[in-house]
């Protein structure tokens, strides 16, 4: 097959092959770090990102875990991480995936340009999105007060009355992390009880600083620059009760973005794909998968970049030398 057309590539994108020993779908902190490591490793290495290099680093406003850095922005991370892939000779293409061939010598992956490109490896790292409640307000006040990650924002909430809604495993997970920071913590669940462990849920209720708001849904969000209260509604009687809080934590799952691998790779029951736990390697050879859209338990930054250079590492080692 002959030279891909590189369209109107940007002149910040290196010329396209016609393939490449490792091509890396996502170009968040597990897909670009994949990338240095690779390219590092004297492996050509392309990573395709619909969206902004960093992915949803570029919607943190300040990340104050990720070392040696005790307060950076997100999107300055982002930029800083791409950078450093560049200059390692990562080519980066700026189009989506829509459909994917992991069978035969050589995989390949079709964009949402149209363009068909050829991988001797794939890691895939198109990481997941916390489900929404589908609210207006939720979406407006993001970042003002509305949050999906404790870990990342709860140390914003020192001594604030904050909610956190649902009810699963990582809900009351969050809840008690939130509660040695804030001054209290209120659950919104829609059912009566916890769908959580029972010694997770049993801690939450022991928890003098949590609350519960049973059989209630959280209806709307209100504020001027910022979350100040929340409106709710229970879901036997109906009614409705606005209280002022200063922020909101949503915990009702995640969605991996992996619905164009499915019948393909094995997966949970929920989408998340399924890796060897030292390799990273999937149900398929020379597929890897990193990051939050495989299933682990830890998902933060420093853990997508292990699992990027782990992969990467893996494949040098078993394929290239």
């Amino acid at each position: 097959m002959g030279f891909l057309d590189i369209g109107s590539i940007s002149s910040s994108e290196r010329t396209l092959k016609d393939t490449y020993d490792c091509l890396i779908l996502g170009g968040g902190p597990g897909g670009l770090t994949a990338g240095i490591y690779a390219s590092r490793g004297g492996l050509s290495t392309l990573v395709l990102e619909k969206g902004m290099e960093g992915g949803t680093l570029n919607f943190t406003p300040l990340i104050e875990n990720y070392p040696p850095f005790p307060e950076i922005v997100g999107m300055e991370l982002a930029q800083k991480w791409t950078e450093h892939a560049e200059q390692m000779g990562v080519a980066i293409l700026r189009e989506g995936i829509v459909e994917a061939s992991l069978t035969g010598e050589t995989l390949a992956v079709k964009t949402d340009q149209g363009r068909t490109v050829f991988g001797k490896t794939i890691i895939i790292s198109t990481g997941s999105s916390y489900r929404q409640l589908g609210l207006a307000s939720e979406r407006r006040f993001a970042g003002k007060g509305v949050s999906y990650c404790a870990l990342c924002d709860g140390a914003l909430f020192k001594n604030k009355k904050i909610a956190v809604v649902g009810g699963g495993n990582s809900a009351i997970d969050e809840a008690l992390y939130l509660s040695q920071i804030a001054d209290s913590v209120t659950i919104i669940h829609r059912r009566d009880q916890l769908r959580a462990e029972k010694a997770l849920a049993e801690k939450a209720l022991r928890n003098p600083k949590i609350r519960f708001y049973w059989d209630t849904v959280l209806t709307d969000i209100e504020g001027a620059r910022s979350v100040e209260s929340l409106v709710m509604e229970n879901v036997k009687t109906k009614t409705r009760k606005r209280e002022p809080f200063d922020g909101v934590f949503i915990y009702v799952g995640l969605e991996p973005r992996s619905a164009c691998f499915k019948g393909a790779l094995e997966m949970t029951e929920d989408g998340f794909i399924i890796t060897d736990p030292d390799t990273l390697e999937t149900s398929i050879d020379r597929v890897f998968a990193v990051g939050d859209v495989r299933k682990k338990e830890i998902r933060q930054i420093i853990t997508a970049a292990a699992d990027g250079a782990i992969a990467a590492s893996f494949i040098i080692k078993k394929y290239f030398l």
